[in-house]
């Protein structure tokens, strides 16, 4: 018997999401929050919020994401990189190479026809070209995150940082400041380190077109406009890229394959 609806979790370092799909695989409701310390409870709340939205509490509930296993209530977890490449070729329909950037960490994705993962490189170890890089680094220059990829576009200018550790970026950007240099240079060239670190881990896995990009940081017009220029191929995003993991999720609960 196909299920009418299903949950899925993704429980990131940065964000917590969680969605539900109708009978036909359809995203029919979402929830996105700030990753709280007690991670435990905060699954537990999102997951009834879902069963509440969706009128049922008998919803198959798949969790993900680094907070994967500490999902009580959840029926199955699945890693992060399945429920990407999952939620994402739902999404665009497209065998490729998906780009994941999260808060964290990056993932770089190749996705088969069938939606099915056949290749990934992963960066976990450092922050510098994840989510947590820009966002030291909007900080330390005072300007909303959200405002970062606004303001390097309209730059007409562009300061080269060299440190590819956040911490010694954070030290060259109050150096760069003193020395007079414009902010909007500055978040120019931040971005531009941010994807030359993730183009580096993108040509590990040898990237096909098309290119295709999830997790926070996709929201950044600027990530995606210099990431498509580095690998030369326009780069794609799905409807809502910060939910393609709990969306996976949810398709995977639902029983697709």
């Amino acid at each position: 018997m196909t299920a009418s609806a299903a949950v899925g979790i993704d429980l990131g370092s940065a964000t917590a999401k969680a969605v539900c799909v109708d009978a036909s695989g359809e995203l029919v409701w979402h929830a996105i929050e700030p990753t709280e310390p007690r991670i435990e409870e905060q699954a537990v709340r999102l997951l009834a919020r879902a069963r509440e939205a969706a009128g049922s509490d008998g919803l198959v509930c798949v969790a993900t994401g680094y907070g994967r296993k500490l999902t009580p209530g959840a029926d199955k977890v699945v890693t992060e990189i399945t429920c990407h490449a999952k939620g994402v070729f739902r999404s665009l329909g497209l065998a490729g190479t998906l780009v994941d950037i999260g808060g964290q960490d990056s993932k770089v994705i190749a996705i088969g026809p069938k939606g099915n993962v056949t290749n990934f490189a992963m960066n976990d170890k450092c922050a510098a070209g994840t989510g947590r890089f820009l966002e030291v680094s909007a900080a330390r220059l005072g300007i909303p995150i959200g405002d970062l990829g606004a303001t390097a576009l309209s730059a007409d200018g562009e300061v080269s940082i060299s440190s590819t550790c956040t911490v010694f970026a954070e030290s060259e950007i109050i150096s760069l400041l003193a020395r007079g240099q414009p902010v909007a240079h500055i978040v120019r060239g931040l971005i531009r380190s941010l994807v030359s670190r993730v183009t580096a881990l993108a040509k590990s896995v040898q990237p096909k077109a098309p290119i295709m990009l999830s997790g926070g940081v996709a929201r950044c017009e600027a990530v995606q406009r210099f990431l498509g220029e580095a690998l030369g191929h326009e780069v794609l995003l799905p409807d809502q890229p910060q939910l393609m993991g709990a969306y996976g999720a949810a398709l995977i609960a639902m029983g697709e394959p």
